[in-house]
């Protein structure tokens, strides 16, 4: 009797398990749904596709590594692929201590901190557009160019901001940078408050000044989370479209193309979409390589922490 008893309960609660998990599969339906027709079925597509040819968005014939062979031979993706690395290096020279010095600041604040996280955070609400258009129209080279203004005023001839060949990726940088490191500087902010105060107490105590304190403390506690959003900064940068798009359009001369606008040339201003899914494919490539690490980074970080 015991026994049948015994299986009777584990059999309730196998069926409860089940109605519970029918129930959490069922709400996954419309996610999976989204993944699979969004993400996974175009980058599977897009991989096959780039070994054919094709006319228009119909397939032709099979070309092996043709459509490859083709792009690494043309000198604008070599130029973008530059350009690119270019635009990861400037985000860490320009964009990457930005958000993490003002969050330094924040944790810094004895009053108006709520009201200064507001006032960093606003321009993240913007959206991308909008801020793109703002610092072109800033960016202007006449007068009526606010940098331009400025310089006027000052007694200087005016300058021409984005058409400089040289600085082009730079001037891109910094209104991505004001854009952006109000959200990343939260996130530090957050991580900030987690650091047990009696450490930088005992730093206080050993004599240790403010650029010390945080060197002392406050790098190697956040270092974790650094390492993570340097990664992060590399897969974004990587992937750069919009702002070279809406600011200069890959110009002066190609000045500054990246291989995201480059891959959207392929695809909607040439029609030749074959080269814009091989592209595609060197990209994700790259990214993967960028997501790998980041994970087994993630993961030695978790296991640390445990």
């Amino acid at each position: 009797m015991k026994k049948a008893s015994n299986a009777v309960k584990s059999a309730r609660k196998c069926g409860s398990r089940f109605r519970m998990d029918l129930a959490a599969y069922v709400l996954l339906i419309p996610s999976v749904f989204c993944v699979f027709f969004i993400i996974l079925r175009p980058q599977v597509l897009g991989v096959v596709y780039s070994f054919f040819d094709m006319k228009g968005y119909d397939i032709t014939s099979f070309v092996g590594f043709d459509n490859y062979k083709r792009i690494l031979a043309d000198p604008v993706f070599w130029k973008a692929l530059t350009n690119t690395c270019k635009y990861v290096f400037w985000s860490f020279i320009l964009g990457f201590p930005l958000p993490f010095v003002v969050a330094i600041a924040l944790n810094e604040l004895v009053r108006f901190r709520k009201a200064s996280r507001v006032i960093i955070y606003l321009p993240a609400i913007l959206p991308g557009v909008a801020v793109s258009l703002l610092w072109y129209f800033m960016y202007y080279p006449d007068a009526s160019g606010l940098l331009n203004s400025i310089l006027l005023k000052l007694g200087m001839e005016p300058y021409l901001w984005l058409q400089d060949t040289k600085l082009t990726i730079v001037y891109i940088i910094i209104s991505m940078s004001w854009a952006g490191f109000g959200s990343t500087a939260l996130y530090y902010f957050a991580g900030l408050q987690g650091i047990n105060r009696e450490l930088y107490e005992a730093a206080i105590i050993d004599g240790a000044g403010f650029f010390r304190r945080h060197w002392s403390v406050t790098m190697p506690q956040m270092s974790g989370m650094l390492v993570l959003f340097a990664i992060r900064n590399c897969i974004g940068m990587f992937n750069i479209m919009d702002q070279p798009m809406q600011m200069t359009d890959g110009g002066p001369n190609n000045a500054s193309v990246s291989l995201g606008l480059l891959n959207y040339r392929y695809g909607f201003v040439n029609y030749q979409p074959q080269s814009a899914m091989a592209l595609g494919v060197i990209m994700l490539l790259v990214t993967m390589i960028f997501a790998f690490i980041y994970f087994r980074i993630d993961k030695r970080i978790e296991e640390n922490q445990m």
